[in-house]
């Protein structure tokens, strides 16, 4: 009797922690894709000021300083509500970074539906990936290595493409960061479900990131097609 009444507890107890598991994890999303959403929009909204203003490339090095920097101090404040602040300051700043690019494209014949299609395809890609991670809840822990490695040799082949002034290697580049962010997002949205992640403002920013190299991965493929 007392054995069955120690191995319901035992069950009851498993059941609650399940269960508070599972709430926090829906907690941990629900927060994360609301700052995705609005990270987003500020986002926008710096790129369109760069647009209409006609803002010049700051440059890869100012750029990149800019990028890494605030990428640091946001991982450094991620549990305080400054965090929240330095978070939109990256994204408003990578946002303003995006905005010449797209100018760029704009000028070129059917640019206008380049940059649409590009928007439309990582809208499609992320809705996608997401909703199967979500709905499947595999886990998809097994990337991380390979993510780790990839993204590093693909961050260093892009800037001997840029420096070298290599198109071939940088459409390479292209293609494999558009394989590689996608994994990503499969990879950060697994570790939001089966408790990887506890933090939204990381897990916001890794999803950003992987939108953000997304889009100008696929604007690059687009843009090249329409050459």
């Amino acid at each position: 009797m007392s054995e069955r009444y120690t191995d319901n507890r035992a069950t009851a107890m498993a059941d609650d922690a399940g269960g508070t598991r599972g709430v926090a994890a829906n907690r941990l999303i629900r927060n994360t894709y609301i700052l995705l959403s609005m990270t987003l929009a500020f986002s926008a909204v710096t790129a369109s000021v760069a647009v209409v203003t006609n803002a010049p490339y700051p440059g890869v090095l100012l750029t990149l300083g800019g990028y890494f920097g605030l990428l640091f101090l946001t991982q450094y404040l991620r549990n305080s509500a400054w965090g929240l602040v330095s978070i939109f300051a990256l994204t408003g700043f990578m946002g303003y970074t995006l905005g010449p690019i797209v100018n760029a494209y704009l000028g070129l014949p059917n640019g206008g539906q380049t940059v649409m299609t590009a928007f439309g395809g990582t809208a499609a890609i992320f809705v996608s990936l997401s909703a199967y991670a979500l709905i499947s809840q595999r886990d998809f822990s097994f990337l991380r290595g390979f993510l780790f490695a990839g993204i590093l040799v693909a961050f260093l082949a892009s800037l001997a493409g840029i420096f070298l002034q290599m198109p071939g290697l940088s459409l390479a580049v292209s293609v494999m960061f558009m394989l590689l962010m996608s994994g990503l997002i499969l990879y950060q949205t697994s570790e939001m479900v089966n408790g990887g992640e506890d933090n939204y403002i990381m897990a916001t920013i890794t999803l950003y990131v992987a939108i953000y190299n997304l889009f100008l991965s696929l604007l690059q493929l687009l843009g090249l097609a329409n050459e």
